[in-house]
């Protein structure tokens, strides 16, 4: 498919990764207007394609008592509150069947979580809405795996597919990326590295997951040059208190400085032949 397909994307044809970024998800909506004012005023600075990221409920906690959202409709219309102000493109996870209709309602892009993109069905949804379907892939799941899952939204009739990377298990409490699958996924869609959800360490016995956000910038830079299409990343201002993987987000004051040095090396690996 062609960015140009996704409403409102802006700097298509900077040559540059698209990003998509925000919160895990969405709070409020004082949080959400300022994290997507601040992200956008840094895209726009470095002409970044950006779409804004919130997930408007959390169906997969490893606790009955984990956060999992302030409510469907009216966390959907926070982000079509930040779509409409901003004028930006929006995208947000569903869960199931019924999901898909409802969130088409609201957003620009609708992401299969990676626990979820065998559920047939599921991805079937997403793509009859029209909307571009983000397919993240399982962490359980081979690089070459995610070509039947993007044959799936294919055999629906749309070509708007991605695939997300957002690392693979190693062992029960770590994650590892796997940089050898970018090239072989990129061959089936547009391929995102997730940074973030890639640091998590799962599985903690207390129950909520770990992670390592200081090695963000390493994954990330060697993302952009193995020539991933996009990066997702996840961040707020103030990931101590966020209500939702908290331990593995990129603080927003940080943000700018990470993508600052992004494009320079993307820069850089465009100009090699």
């Amino acid at each position: 498919m062609n960015l140009k397909d996704v409403p409102k994307l802006m700097h298509t044809n900077s040559n540059n990764f698209f990003l998509l970024a925000g919160p895990c998800a969405i709070e409020g909506e004082d949080m959400a207007l300022r994290i997507a004012e601040k992200v956008i005023t840094i895209t726009n600075n470095l002409h970044i394609p950006y779409v804004f990221k919130g997930s408007f409920k959390k169906a997969n906690r490893s606790r009955i008592d984990s956060f999992t959202g302030i409510g469907d409709e009216k966390a959907l219309k926070i982000l079509r509150k930040v779509s409409e102000t901003f004028d930006v493109p929006t995208v947000t996870d569903i869960h199931e069947v019924s999901d898909a209709k409802m969130a088409a309602e609201y957003v620009d892009v609708l992401q299969i979580p990676a626990f979820l993109v065998r559920q047939t069905d599921l991805v079937v949804a997403a793509a009859e809405t029209g909307k571009v379907v983000n397919l993240k892939k399982g962490q359980f799941m081979s690089p070459e795996s995610m070509k039947h899952a993007v044959q799936k939204v294919k055999d629906t009739g749309s070509d708007k597919a991605w695939i997300t990377d957002r690392g693979t298990m190693f062992g029960y409490q770590d994650m590892i990326v796997d940089f050898r699958g970018i090239p072989t996924m990129r061959q089936y869609a547009p391929t995102i590295l997730d940074v973030t959800h890639s640091l998590q360490q799962p599985n903690q016995s207390v129950g909520v997951t770990g992670g390592r956000p200081d090695m963000i910038e390493t994954i990330a830079r060697a993302g952009v040059v193995n020539n991933v299409d996009g990066l997702f990343i996840e961040t707020h201002f103030d990931p101590a208190n966020a209500k939702s993987d908290g331990a593995n987000m990129l603080h927003l004051d940080n943000l700018e400085n990470l993508l600052t040095n992004l494009v320079a090396i993307r820069k850089t690996i465009n100009s090699l032949k």
